[in-house]
């Protein structure tokens, strides 16, 4: 069997961390196992649904290097909808309502004050037409089937059906709801594996019977613990964390993914340049069932140690024309952000400003500048300089050290010196070592 899943996003915004979660996941496990990833945008709701919004959906994924072996759109399958519909309708299992959305709150009002769950009361027959109101369509829940799965994260699930509310299917202007479009689509294009959130869970013990009514083998089923935010709240600040902040930020895809791919797993969450590696590890049964805390600030910790392990090659398109092989070698274990490179070509090329010293480290910086014009700069003159100068003054460790890093690029703190210093190169480290002693 080829493993086939899917992403279904409506197109109303931009991609967020909690459904990029959700196309990761799908991706993954189609990858693992050589399958096929299918996008399917959900544009039944013509009202919110943009064109401009599937695009971005679109542009979000390849961005990410989420790209789906094909794609549909549910508004191009209208007929395969209707067709299937009026099946089900012929063989009873939908039936047209007519209450108004007044007439049903009251009734679920009622119900509650009776102390009874909210479930919508089937009439014994079907309901009787009322003039000027066209109908809202339901499926007929069958309630002598309990309906059971072994969820792949959640383990063995079980609903009875009599407590459940026949679902709406179809609005009253005939616009569909997304449960039954959903299921005749995966149907349809093949799909045997369904990844989503917990929140869905419900609404698969009602797809499967849907399933079944159609003739057809359910997907098996992974429901996913939901993103929680770092504070443990359900925050809304979660949805604003998508491509755009990312990108906004500086941050890479794979930085977000190697989280997002490990999260709520009992695997470690690790920096992994490639979903390659991500997708060999990928097992639903890593799952737990516990939240998934969704941290940004571990997002960009994880930038910085995926930098510093990046080839010149993976990154070399995206550096200015300054930056070579070498350069990069040097600078990238001081980088949080790629952008941040931008911050050492005064180092490398520029000046530096001059940096407050006491009058021991200038005495100590004057020495430096002439033992280092003294030097075969051909070989490594940082250790060189630092051998030479612990030997004349004594010095040792932070005093050995700092005072010369402050001097040849006016920061306390940054990459390896030694290969840094060979790219600031002699004349300029001389003259540098030179006016800080001044």
């Amino acid at each position: 069997m080829t493993i086939v899943t899917r992403f279904a996003p409506s197109p109303t915004g931009r991609l967020h961390v909690g459904n990029i979660r959700t196309a990761l996941h799908n991706f993954l496990f189609a990858r693992a196992h050589g399958g096929r990833f299918i996008l399917r945008i959900d544009d039944t709701d013509r009202e919110r649904s943009t064109a401009e919004a599937e695009q971005s959906i679109r542009a979000d994924l390849a961005w990410l290097g989420l790209h789906p072996h094909d794609s549909v759109r549910q508004s191009d399958r209208f007929a395969l909808y209707e067709r299937e519909f009026e099946r089900l309708r012929a063989a009873g299992r939908v039936y047209a309502c007519f209450e108004t959305p007044e007439e049903l709150d009251l009734r679920r009002k009622v119900l509650l004050g009776r102390g009874l769950p909210p479930i919508y009361e089937r009439p014994e027959r079907e309901n009787t037409p009322v003039e000027g109101r066209a109908p809202h369509w339901r499926f007929r829940l069958d309630h002598q089937a309990p309906i059971a799965w072994t969820d792949l994260i959640r383990g063995e699930q079980k609903f009875d059906p009599a407590l459940l509310s026949d679902p709406v299917i179809r609005r009253a202007d005939g616009s569909w709801l997304y449960l039954l479009p959903s299921v005749i689509d995966d149907i349809d294009l093949g799909i045997t594996h369904i990844v989503r959130g917990e929140d869905h869970v419900s609404n698969s013990a009602v797809q499967l019977q849907m399933f079944d009514a159609l003739g057809a083998t359910p997907p098996a089923l992974a429901h996913e613990a939901l993103l929680v935010a770092a504070d443990g709240k359900l925050s809304k600040r979660l949805g604003a964390v998508g491509v755009p902040a990312l990108q906004e930020a500086g941050l890479e895809p794979m930085a977000l993914l190697s989280l997002l791919a490990r999260l709520g797993t009992s695997q470690p969450v690790e920096p992994i340049a490639d979903l390659g590696p991500l997708a060999d590890g990928f097992d639903f049964a890593h799952f737990g069932r516990a939240p998934a805390y969704f941290d940004m600030a571990e997002v960009e910790q994880l930038n910085g140690r995926l930098l510093h392990a990046l080839p010149f090659e993976a990154v070399a398109d995206r550096l200015p024309g300054w930056v070579d092989s070498d350069t990069w070698d040097c600078l990238r274990s001081a980088l949080h952000r790629l952008g941040d490179i931008e911050e050492w070509q005064g180092v490398l090329h520029g000046d530096v400003a001059a940096t407050e010293l006491a009058p021991d480290d200038r005495t100590y910086l004057a020495s430096a500048s002439e033992i280092a014009a003294d030097l075969d700069w051909s070989g490594d003159p940082w250790h060189a300089l630092t051998g030479a100068l612990k030997e004349a003054s004594g010095r040792k460790g932070k005093a050995l050290f700092l005072p010369l890093r402050l001097a040849l690029t006016g920061r306390p703190s940054g990459p390896e010196m030694s290969p840094l210093t060979r790219l600031i190169g002699k004349d300029r480290a001389l003259a540098r070592l030179r006016a800080a002693s001044a």
